[in-house]
């Protein structure tokens, strides 16, 4: 729109107004999804407890590198005790355990009210047969379900499964013109928290995951061809397709390929 409008000679409110009707008039402008009431409040959940996360865990790389400075190095130490490794470091520093004090209550309070929207997660999709069976799909947990849900909200807003990793920004961006025809990097349009769940769900199942699959076979002959980072990406990709796909049906994640129907 800005970029039509700057095409005009003389630029006032009246001809800025005509310029954006025109441009609606002639089609260049689709409607937006509005989502529904109860996606916006899943939404908020979700928003909130990343934010709380993002701040705890810069609470502790904050603490690492000031401790860092005085020769104290807090080393590999799970959540749980790393609290009381802090503690250890300064034992013998009244002047520093001061200073670290407030830091740890806010990074105790902030972990606490964490698990609690955690634990309201959890409930939530304990109680939602979509989310359910979102979670049969291998490297799908609770948070990427829940996540999927909120953003496509409405599935039948997409007329076919494949339309949703454009959606997402997990498909090529491409340039033609004349003789040139190239495909580029995936365009990383649409919601950036929805594909990076996916990517972290594809992650998980070529990684960490253990157990073989159709899907997972083909993300490993992927990642034979092209290298392992494209292939979790296109595995992110294919995951938003059956993962609508299984919405719509109303069905679960078939594990052998002879279940699965042709396309």
């Amino acid at each position: 729109m800005r970029a039509v409008l700057k095409a005009q000679i003389n630029k006032t409110d009246r001809n800025d107004a005509r310029g954006m009707a025109q441009m609606i008039r002639v089609g260049l402008y689709r409607p937006v999804h509005v989502k529904t009431l109860r996606s916006q409040k899943l939404r908020m959940l979700l928003t909130h407890r990343k934010l709380l996360q993002s701040k705890a865990i810069a609470v502790d790389n904050d603490l690492r590198g000031t401790l860092r400075n005085f020769g104290l190095k807090v080393g590999a130490v799970g959540a749980a005790k790393f609290e009381a490794r802090i503690k250890e470091l300064v034992e013998n520093l009244p002047d520093l355990a001061a200073l670290i004090e407030p830091l740890l209550i806010v990074r105790r309070t902030l972990r606490e009210q964490t698990g609690v929207l955690h634990r309201r997660l959890l409930a939530i999709v304990r109680d939602d047969d979509v989310c359910r069976r979102l979670m049969t799909v291998p490297g799908v947990g609770p948070v990427v379900a829940l996540t999927y849900r909120a953003t496509v909200d409405v599935p039948a807003r997409f007329r076919k499964s494949k339309s949703v990793g454009a959606v997402f920004g997990l498909t090529c961006a491409k340039y033609q013109s004349g003789e040139v025809d190239r495909s580029g990097k995936i365009s990383r349009c649409g919601d950036e928290m929805m594909r990076a769940m996916l990517y972290e769900a594809a992650q998980n199942m070529l990684v960490h995951s253990t157990r073989w699959s159709w899907l997972k076979a083909w993300a490993m002959q992927v990642a034979r061809r092209c290298g392992m980072k494209k292939a979790i990406v296109a595995l992110a990709r294919r995951l938003a397709v059956i993962m609508h796909r299984i919405w719509v049906d109303g069905t679960e994640f078939r594990w052998t390929r002879e279940a699965v129907p042709a396309a």
